[in-house]
């Protein structure tokens, strides 16, 4: 494993951390329970092969991840490892739900202490509405004095402005949290705020590094463009790695296969790892993804469950195989799904949990219309 200095901290963080977002499941009659066999053997796997950073929070597979997590790290992993969560913004309703929600996780992972905590997917809206309002920083800082929390950060989902808003708005950020690929280059927080998170101390985690699974069987056009000389999945990689801004990257792995793959692929990183050739070939690759994708969605599944049965993130799936692939792939995906785009009723329910900010109610009758003259 390599390992990388994580901003001002003065600690060496692995190159890749195990993100619990997307654990491998099993179904059930209660439906998708997390598989906690083979994912306590995932995270050990990694940690035993040099991970150091394992990241989880408050909703993931129905609040349960957390747990499983806390599981994983018993018989002396946690020792090994250094613990993320985050605190659910948008579940604080005064200031002392803060704390509360704190040591309900706690509990859940059964632990003293969590190493790094985050403020999770600031908005400048949740920013001014709750951070500010209710004096969250000031109760981060309560916790880090009673041992409760290490270290201080938030993870992000909106425009620019607001990136450079709450960075810039509290001088005791630890670390960021921020969505980069080389597809996203130029959106939300981008490469100008997380460069400029780096330059002011920050240690600087990237998720979605293969938007939602995205990049790791890409669209035709964008596979022809890719060398050979690796997958898919690791051009997406060591796209990050080679920058020495970026301090750690997350990838939520579902299966051990994809385990033991970013594990062969942190093993070979290294800053500066890219020619010039190989950055001017994923931004041609940039430039033939974004021609094709009609929905920037990415399978987080944050606006499920929808009151009125849609499945959101396979119709979206669904529609952006329209472009990337063909109409026929798109039709077999469509009939797939029970409830279709038309069931929509524009609750924007969805809408306001999306961290992609999609105008899902504005998308759904267009989807339904290309379908059914299909």
């Amino acid at each position: 494993m390599r390992y990388r200095k994580f901003g001002n901290t003065g600690l060496e963080i692995s190159a890749l951390g195990f993100g619990a977002m997307r654990l491998p499941i099993l179904q059930t009659a209660n439906g998708n329970e997390i598989n906690e066999e083979e994912a306590i053997k995932m995270i050990r796997l990694a940690i035993d092969n040099g991970v150091n950073y394992v990241d989880t929070a408050y909703p993931y597979h129905g609040g349960k991840s957390e747990i499983l997590v806390g599981k994983a790290l018993k018989d002396g992993y946690r020792d090994q490892t250094y613990l993320a969560t985050k605190s659910p913004v948008w579940a604080i309703k005064k200031p002392e739900d803060f704390d509360r929600l704190l040591d309900e996780q706690l509990e859940k992972l059964d632990v003293e202490y969590i190493d790094f905590y985050l403020l999770h997917a600031l908005s400048l809206d949740r920013w001014n509405d709750t951070v500010l309002k209710y004096d969250l920083l000031s109760r981060m800082e309560q916790a880090k004095a009673d041992g409760k929390i290490r270290y201080i950060g938030f993870s992000f989902h909106d425009e620019y402005e607001a990136f450079e808003t709450i960075l810039n708005g509290y001088d005791k950020w630890d670390f960021c949290q921020i969505q980069l690929n080389y597809i996203n280059t130029d959106y939300q927080a981008g490469l100008k705020g997380f460069r400029n998170a780096a330059e002011k101390g920050l240690g600087v985690i990237i998720m979605e590094p293969l938007l939602g699974g995205k990049l790791a069987i890409p669209p035709k056009g964008v596979q022809d463009v890719l060398s050979k000389d690796k997958t898919p999945v690791e051009w997406s990689l060591d796209y990050l790695w080679n920058m020495e801004e970026v301090s750690l990257l997350l990838s939520g792995m579902s299966d051990m296969t994809q385990t033991m793959d970013n594990l062969s692929y942190a093993d070979r990183s290294s800053i500066g790892m890219l020619t010039p050739n190989d950055i001017k070939m994923l931004e041609h690759a940039k430039v033939v993804f974004d021609t094709m994708a009609l929905v920037p969605c990415t399978k987080c599944a944050y606006c499920m469950p929808c009151p009125f049965g849609l499945d959101i993130p396979k119709t979206f799936e669904a529609y952006n195989t329209t472009a990337s692939v063909n109409m026929e792939k798109a039709s077999e995906l469509y009939t797939e799904i029970e409830t279709k785009a038309d069931a929509c009723r524009k609750c924007k329910a969805c809408e306001k949990e999306c961290p992609q900010h999609i105008k899902i109610s504005e998308l759904m009758p267009t989807i339904h219309e290309v379908f059914q003259t299909k």
